[in-house]
């Protein structure tokens, strides 16, 4: 395997509303016609909670809160020599309606279960459901059902 000289910190945020979250199918960066959760990167000593907030906005404009911990996954892209830990983040949609408002960035968007994900499903998806952490997410879903 190539060495990769940088490990870069990736955050995935669930973004919960009426038991469903929302999905992004992916343009341009790695991953390009991929569908997964918003997200991306940490800025310099910004807490993750404030990373998926403003990734959040920046890439759908909802407002988000109750922003939690949901799993943590350690995905390599060999044919891009890139490499990942990415923090999976949970939350409620707390105002707005998704829309594309980067549409460098993707294509369309919808909402999901994971009874019903879309696909192909980015790499790190591929990790997250065989992953210890995957229940955290699929009960923080069940409990936006009921309430």
């Amino acid at each position: 395997m190539a060495i990769v000289s940088v490990i870069q910190v990736g955050v995935g945020v669930f973004v919960f509303r009426n038991g469903k979250f929302l999905m992004g199918q992916r343009l341009g960066a790695h991953g390009e016609g991929t569908w997964s959760v918003p997200g991306g990167h940490p800025e310099f000593g910004e807490e993750l909670e404030d990373t998926a907030a403003r990734e959040v906005k920046e890439e759908t404009g909802l407002s988000i809160a109750d922003v939690r911990f949901g799993a943590l996954t350690n995905d390599v892209f060999p044919v891009e020599r890139k490499h990942y830990v990415t923090v999976w983040m949970t939350s409620r949609c707390l105002a707005g309606e998704e829309r594309i408002t980067e549409p460098d960035k993707y294509v369309r968007q919808g909402w999901y279960d994971f009874s019903d994900l879309p696909s192909p499903l980015f790499l790190p998806w591929r990790q997250l459901l065989v992953s210890p952490f995957v229940e955290n997410i699929k009960s923080r879903l069940r409990a936006s059902r009921s309430g």
